[in-house]
């Protein structure tokens, strides 16, 4: 019987203590009804060892302990595991695109050899993947715990489920090499014929709330690598050997990066906030419109301050379209093509505002008409 009391003590000591005695004893009871009867299958008392294998068979003390305790015996439950996927996914996405957009940057300015410049891009990029994991099931493991979950969760819609069809016609048991050879690049067998590009396409568009979150998740990751919590190398522009044409650019990015950082975290913060506000809405179409107009006007303005009144205004600055036309003219008739990426961008500030005001427009007529239009 001590074998017996051992197992039980360590089966209590997983149960909280206000169902402790009552499952012990109900466990009790079930042990001692199958060693009488094993006892009167042999015909004499069981040894150590036959009880031993007896106790095997009810399951471990953690396993058993499990069964009775209350509240979710999961990490992340399946009902959130594809939201969690989904989150990862878009994570580690968007932190792989700012790894290789600083490793790109990094390499073309001569800041470090190329061979340095990927070591510590890999080595950014795990340790980065690392910390978006940890935090991401870290916000699953709370989330599973809670008694309402998001409505994005709970009640669910069948054109929210869009997200999920990502991937649905990628099987890669299927990519065999014969498979590629004969360009069957999505088929899952021969009894189903693969669809055609559209239709993947089509089907794999995100819903309101898988965009919604989406959105969370990469401000999120932009975020943190922007405050340097996340573990990537950040982009230093004070250390970048990058003068070009007699302009040291690394001056002017590093100035503009220090009068920016707290208009940029504020503004991820507010982001993140919005695009949580809507996934807990239902990805409502006004909402998410008024929000598209705020924060387009937001970024707009941030870019008429790169234009008015940043550092690099002197660089990019021109008062006429005429002028605008000219050095554009210019970068491509010059051989030497000095001011080459001044002109690049100066270009790219406008075609950033432009973007930002067809947003803000787009997002209008939906707050006007109250559903997605098609250029949305």
């Amino acid at each position: 019987m001590d074998l017996v009391e051992r197992y039980l003590n360590a089966v209590a000591a997983q149960l909280p203590k206000a169902v402790r005695e009552d499952i012990v004893a109900e466990l009790r009871d079930e042990i001692m009804g199958r060693l009488e009867a094993l006892e009167a299958r042999l015909g004499r008392a069981p040894t150590d060892d036959e009880v031993e294998a007896l106790l095997r068979e009810v399951g471990h003390p953690l396993s058993v302990a499990a069964r009775y305790r209350p509240g979710p015996q999961a990490l992340i439950g399946p009902t959130l595991y594809p939201w969690w996927l989904f989150g990862a996914k878009v994570g580690l996405t968007v932190m792989a695109a700012v790894t290789l957009v600083g490793l790109a940057v990094r390499v073309l300015v001569g800041d470090v050899y190329v061979g340095q410049a990927v070591g510590q891009a890999f080595a950014s990029l795990f340790s980065g993947a690392v910390t978006v994991i940890g935090l991401l099931t870290l916000a699953g493991f709370i989330l599973e715990r809670q008694d309402r979950k998001p409505d994005f969760i709970a009640n669910w819609r069948v054109k929210d489920l869009g997200v999920f069809e990502l991937g649905a016609d990628f099987d890669p048991e299927g990519w065999t090499r014969e498979r590629i050879a004969r360009g069957e690049w999505f088929s899952r067998g021969r009894e189903r014929p693969s669809k055609s590009g559209g239709e993947v396409r089509k089907g794999a568009q995100m819903s309101p709330v898988a965009r919604a979150v989406a959105s969370a998740i990469g401000w999120s990751v932009l975020l943190l690598w922007w405050t340097g919590l996340l573990q990537i190398r950040p982009i230093q522009p004070e250390e970048w050997a990058g003068v070009v044409d007699g302009v040291n650019y690394g001056r002017i990015l590093g100035e503009m990066f220090a009068a920016a950082y707290w208009p940029v975290v504020l503004f991820a913060v507010c982001r993140i906030g919005f695009d949580l506000l809507r996934a807990i809405s239902g990805g409502n179409v006004r909402l998410t419109a008024a929000g598209d107009i705020l924060f387009g006007m937001a970024a707009a303005w941030g870019v008429l301050w790169i234009w008015f009144w940043s550092t690099l205004s002197p660089v990019i600055w021109v008062g006429t379209a005429t002028e605008f036309y000219d050095r554009v003219r210019l970068l491509f008739e010059r051989e030497d093509h000095v001011g080459g990426l001044a002109t690049i961008l100066m270009v790219v500030v406008v075609w950033a505002f432009a973007v930002e005001v067809a947003r803000i427009v787009r997002a209008a007529a939906r707050l006007i008409v109250g559903r997605e239009t098609k250029a949305a």
